[in-house]
């Protein structure tokens, strides 16, 4: 309980009080402001455009990344030659550290000289403005995040599958189910518990990613990638207005509470546990 008082409970109290207040975080003097702060979220359009960047983003990586990272488990759960070394390799981008990750991924989309165009070019498609056009930029970002997060949603899929009882598999066999029958009937809800973890810590980390859009576009261009998390930033870190960036991060925090409370409400339904 310490930590926890310590490092989250005290924060939100203070972080609380300060999206009352107009701080510049050199001033001695935090003028309190009442909700201000917040009146000024709600009648900018661009609070919106960032909630809309932010929902994006959320569904864009979280959705293929879960639904590849199952096939890619599938694939490898069978007796596959050298799966091992194929999990191996498919799960490093995830202990890689994500700055690093997305400055290589700079240099693959950088639109004169970058392996990406250049790989188009060579099929006879004109290059792509990847971080320079608000229409590609996103798409650049989503692909960063799923490549990255593609193996962790394997590894664990991997172990969900082996846990799957093939006592099941085989009388819905012998009941005439063929292999995708048994799929959807037997295996997908049996691994539901992991699709129901996965989905809400992906869209977790979704909401606060940060990492690969600073250093991929900066929230650009013109605030096309620009989500919540960074909103925040750049109001306390750039513009100095800790209040508005404290207002920014208890309505994030409101967004992920809200998101999870409904999810566990949803799987009460549809999440199916092995007794």
């Amino acid at each position: 309980m310490i930590p926890l008082i310590v490092f989250w409970i005290i924060p939100m109290i203070y972080i609380t009080y300060l999206s009352f207040t107009s701080w510049d975080f050199m001033s001695p003097v935090k003028t309190f402001v009442g909700l201000d702060n917040y009146k000024y979220l709600f009648q900018d359009p661009e609070f919106y455009a960032t909630i809309r960047a932010t929902l994006i983003f959320a569904a864009g990586s979280v959705i293929p990344t879960m639904t590849a990272g199952l096939l890619l488990a599938l694939l490898l759960h069978g007796k596959l030659a050298g799966s091992g070394i194929y999990r191996a390799i498919i799960f490093s981008p995830w202990v890689t550290p994500t700055v690093a990750v997305s400055i290589v991924w700079a240099w693959i989309f950088e639109a004169r000289s970058g392996l990406a165009n250049a790989i188009l070019n060579g099929f006879g498609i004109e290059a792509i403005p990847w971080l320079q056009d608000g229409a590609w930029a996103m798409v650049a970002i989503l692909i960063v995040t799923i490549w990255k997060g593609l193996g962790w949603v394997m590894v664990f899929y991997l172990v969900a599958l082996q846990s799957v009882p093939e006592s099941l598999k085989e009388a819905a066999a012998i009941d005439g189910a063929g292999p995708l029958r048994i799929f959807f009937a037997v295996t997908l809800p049996l691994i539901s518990p992991t699709t129901f973890f996965l989905f809400i810590i992906q869209m977790i980390d979704a909401f606060q990613a940060y990492d690969q859009i600073n250093i991929l576009t900066q929230g650009g261009p013109a605030g096309s990638t620009r989500t919540l998390l960074y909103l925040y930033y750049q109001a306390a870190f750039d513009q100095f207005n800790v209040g508005q960036a404290s207002a920014v991060a208890l309505m994030l925090v409101v967004f992920i509470g809200l998101f999870a409370v409904t999810s566990f409400l949803v799987s009460r339904k549809n999440v199916h546990y092995l007794s």
